[in-house]
């Protein structure tokens, strides 16, 4: 398994944005894409995130670290890059790096608050999985990762791809497969800086954010992309995310 977040240069920061999700999968400027952000942080490492209120994001707990300073990214007009800042950052308290190293489930979510909202960009309904979690099951992912492994220009432009769920899914973890493939073969999904990235599930005729992208392989569980996309969903950490967000001052909808 290949954690996703990884040091780039700043060619990432200096160059138009390209592409995203592995599997030539398309670009994605509207609907859940509009919630998706760039994060970067003082050490080189960079993620995605997805809004969830309008100075709030969410992305992975191994995405932030102690010590380092993190911003998001966005583009003006003439697709420059501005960095925004962010506030201050809050990591699941029951999170473990040494579960995520050993590829195991943990708590793999955190929280950034913004000081200014970022533009253009729309918050995402959060949500957890509908029972009963089932292989078969649909979820769309979406990210700002390399579109080219180990190429870190390739990254930057959101893009989505949808998957369906193998194995046994559960609350500690589901595991994405392309279809098309069902990870035998290269297929749709995340890779490196794709991490933090939602996962989205269809319900009552919505998208609504189930869960964050927390690592990848490559087929047949080689290293690598375009195997399978794993998934920490929020059944067992919504209420901390909710929790957090009201003593932030920041309410989310519904709640």
């Amino acid at each position: 398994m290949k954690l996703l977040p990884a040091t780039i240069t700043a060619a990432l920061l200096l160059s138009s944005p390209a592409v995203a999700i592995v599997g030539n999968a398309p670009a994605l400027n509207d609907g859940i894409g509009r919630s998706v952000v760039t994060i970067v942080g003082s050490r080189g490492n960079f993620c995605s995130g997805a809004l969830i209120a309008p100075k709030l994001v969410l992305t992975a707990g191994h995405c932030v670290q102690p010590g380092v300073d993190y911003r998001i990214v966005e583009y003006d007009r003439d697709r420059k890059p501005v960095l925004k800042t962010v506030r201050r950052v809050a990591v699941h308290p029951s999170f473990s790096a040494q579960s995520i190293q050993a590829h195991r489930a943990t708590a793999d979510v955190a929280l950034l608050e913004l000081e200014a909202a970022p533009k253009e960009r729309v918050p995402a309904a959060l949500g957890v999985p509908q029972p009963p979690l089932a292989a078969g099951n649909a979820f769309t992912v979406a990210g700002i990762g390399v579109a080219l492994p180990g190429d870190g220009k390739s990254g930057g432009v959101v893009r989505a791809a949808s998957l369906v769920a193998t194995g046994k899914p559960g609350t500690l973890q589901i595991r994405l497969v392309d279809p098309a493939t069902q990870g035998a073969k290269p297929g749709l999904g995340g890779c490196t800086g794709d991490s933090g990235g939602p996962a989205f599930e269809t319900q009552a005729q919505a998208q609504v954010l189930i869960g964050v992208i927390s690592w990848s392989t490559g087929p047949d569980l080689a290293d690598g992309c375009g195997g399978m996309t794993g998934v920490t969903p929020l059944t067992l950490y919504r209420d901390w995310i909710v929790q957090t967000a009201r003593q932030w001052g920041m309410p989310l909808g519904g709640n």
